[in-house]
C-alpha cells in the first residue's frame, strides 16, 4: 500500500513538474527565437513568435529615463529593413511565472553589433498558450 501512494503522488506530481519544465524550455526557446530573428532581419520568422492582442504593447524604459510605449504589431509585423543588420544577442538569468496557458518571464539581454558595441536591457515578457505553442503578447525594455 505504502508503495502504491508513493507510486500515486510521483504520477501526480511528477507530470505536473515535468509539464512545467517542459514550459520552460518552450518558452526559451521562444524567446531566443524572437532575440534572433529581430537581430538577423528575418521578419516572417519573428511574427511567428507573436500572438498580438488588442492589450498588447511594448514599454520602452530608455538609460535616461524617457519611456516609451509602441504598440506591439508595430514590431511584431515591422518591415526587414526596420528590424537588425545582423546583430547576435544572449538571453541570461531567466526567472518565470507560469500560470496555465499564461507566462510572465524576466530576463536580461547582451546585444552586439557587428561593429562590437555591446547593449544591455533588462526585459519582461508576457505570453499565452496558444494550441500547445507560447506566444508573445507584450513586453516591457529596460535599456541599461
Amino acid at each position: 500500500m505504502k508503495s502504491s501512494c508513493i507510486l500515486f503522488f510521483l504520477l501526480v506530481f511528477g507530470k505536473s513538474s515535468f509539464c512545467q519544465t517542459n514550459d520552460s524550455t518552450q518558452i526559451v526557446r521562444l524567446l531566443e527565437k524572437e532575440s534572433s530573428t529581430w537581430r538577423s532581419g528575418d521578419s516572417a520568422a519573428h511574427v511567428a513568435c507573436w500572438k498580438i492582442e488588442p492589450f498588447s504593447t511594448i514599454i520602452i524604459i530608455t538609460a535616461d529615463g524617457k519611456t516609451f510605449s509602441i504598440p506591439a504589431d508595430k514590431i511584431a509585423y515591422a518591415a526587414k529593413e526596420n528590424m537588425g543588420k545582423g546583430e547576435t544577442s544572449k538571453n541570461s538569468n531567466y526567472i518565470m511565472n507560469i500560470h496555465g496557458n499564461n507566462a510572465l518571464v524576466t530576463h536580461n539581454e547582451t546585444s552586439t553589433t557587428p561593429s562590437g558595441v555591446v547593449s544591455n536591457t533588462f526585459e519582461v515578457r508576457m505570453l499565452e498558450k496558444v494550441n500547445n505553442d507560447w506566444k508573445l503578447t507584450g513586453q516591457i525594455i529596460q535599456v541599461r
